[in-house]
């Protein structure tokens, strides 16, 4: 009975890791904000639409349904994004963040995603975005 459970669990998880986008190349903080939505848009990733405006102008996205996205081997829990006058973000109240900034919040714990990152190469920002979310960010002043 367990064997049962655990070939059905991995044929439901095994397609999922088929068909994930792979978001590392893009999280080498060498585009800007908009670049990196707009090609999440038009893969059809993520909505057009942000879901949650931060009070310092970071627009949230959720995945579409049934889209999955990667980064550097952790699932992707949502994008994070902005760009100052730029019209595919919307802006809060507050202070916006960078004049660009975009990036993706995975499951994983902080210091596991820095040594993926590390191992990798990339200096993208890593920080604490909640129980066993860590954001991956790529700012620019």
């Amino acid at each position: 009975m367990k064997n049962s459970f655990l070939f059905a669990l991995l044929l439901a998880v095994l397609p999922l890791a088929g068909h994930a986008a792979a978001l590392d190349e893009s999280l080498t903080c060498k585009e800007s904000a908009h670049d990196f939505v707009s090609g999440l848009i038009d893969q059809k990733l993520i909505g057009p639409e942000p879901s949650r405006v931060e009070p310092n102008s970071i627009n949230v996205f959720w995945p579409e349904h049934g889209q999955h996205m990667t980064a550097y081997g952790f699932s992707v829990f949502a994008i994070v994004a902005f760009q100052q006058d730029d019209p595919l973000f919307q802006r809060s109240g507050g202070k916006p963040i960078a004049r660009s900034a975009y990036g993706a919040v995975v499951i994983g714990s902080q210091a596991k995603v820095q040594a993926a990152l590390n191992e990798a190469g990339n200096t993208a920002i890593v920080h604490h975005a909640g129980p066993m979310l860590t954001a991956i960010f790529c700012q620019q002043d």
